[in-house]
């Protein structure tokens, strides 16, 4: 089955992730991995989006078993290496970080790649581990001194260890939740404060890993069990009704409203990626009034579909 490829990119580098001196575009690449798909439409897949002028793209070990990180190197191999921005991940947090990262430059066939984050590094006690002398954070600097990486960061679902993290000075960027459902600190606190020290933001779960757009219970996991439904006219419950659900335009524009350095978004399929860049195209900055409107209908949109593991209460 063909891809129809973007022939104009429509998107252009908007503005400095953070301090690193990297123009990135508000939209990111994620979630391109899914072994059912044969690794050439995979990788075809991801080039449409770089076609279509997104420069970063995202991956990690753990993501499929190391098939993501597969398909975004031969996604960006064709491409000015200085024109796309690769982030990978350190998966085992209590493992050596230099054989990880060799695994995984070797899986990406790259020599370096720009952005190496700890992946869900979202314990206090591990944080604080990992800030020793010798331990991840100085494995991580040397890594970057020995020219395997640009820059630094974390990724984390808990906004105790993203504060912590951006007020002890060892990130370059951070990546965390933000969308129309999440804890409300990720706005309030975590974001401006990554803006006042000039770290940068990749952001994600804009929907609520498919569950604000869906019936799911995250990425196209299906409901094992549904609501009730209502009684029809004939008398019989119907268990099929759809549960209810935000737009993609509405979770995407809530999103760029509040203006992280990068949207990242599962665009792994060319239906996903034309309905992200559509919302991105109509963007107009929402309204206080807005806003407050697409919260109010999350919370609803996320009912009785599971847990929402991004938030550091996920039943809330």
């Amino acid at each position: 089955m063909g891809l129809v490829m973007i022939e104009v990119p429509p998107f252009a580098p908007r503005r400095e992730l953070g301090r690193t001196g990297f123009m990135a575009t508000a939209l990111g690449i994620g979630d391109l991995a899914d072994r059912s798909v044969p690794i050439e439409i995979c990788v075809a897949t991801a080039r449409r989006a770089l076609d279509a002028g997104l420069n970063v793209i995202d991956t990690a070990p753990n993501y499929e078993a190391g098939y993501s990180e597969e398909i975004v190197g031969r996604a960006v191999r064709d491409v000015r290496r200085d024109r796309v921005f690769v982030i990978d991940k350190i998966d085992h947090h209590e493992q050596p970080i230099s054989p990880q990262i060799d695994d995984s430059l070797g899986r990406l066939r790259l020599d370096y790649v720009d952005l190496l984050v700890f992946h869900n590094l979202s314990s206090m006690d591990v944080f604080t581990r990992l800030c020793q002398p010798g331990d991840g954070f100085d494995q991580l600097a040397d890594t970057e001194k020995r020219g395997k990486c640009r820059f630094r960061g974390i990724s984390s679902h808990n906004p105790d260890v993203l504060r912590a993290a951006l007020t002890a000075g060892v990130c370059d960027v951070v990546m965390f939740p933000l969308g129309p459902f999440v804890d409300a600190r990720y706005v309030t606190d975590i974001l401006p404060l990554a803006k006042s020290l000039a770290v940068g933001t990749v952001c994600f779960k804009t929907f609520g890993a498919g569950k604000l757009v869906g019936d799911t219970t995250g990425y196209n996991q299906p409901l094992k069990t549904r609501p009730r439904g209502k009684v029809s006219s004939g008398g019989s419950e119907d268990t099929e009704s759809v549960l209810p659900r935000l737009t993609v335009e509405e979770c995407l524009h809530y999103a760029l409203t509040l203006d992280p350095d990068v949207a990242l978004l599962g665009l792994s399929y060319p239906n996903e990626q034309d309905a992200a860049f559509a919302a991105a195209r109509s963007f107009q900055q929402l309204t206080a009034d807005q806003m407050e409107d697409v919260r109010r209908r999350a919370i609803e949109a996320r009912k009785d579909k599971g847990p929402c593991w991004w938030n550091p209460d996920p039943q809330a």
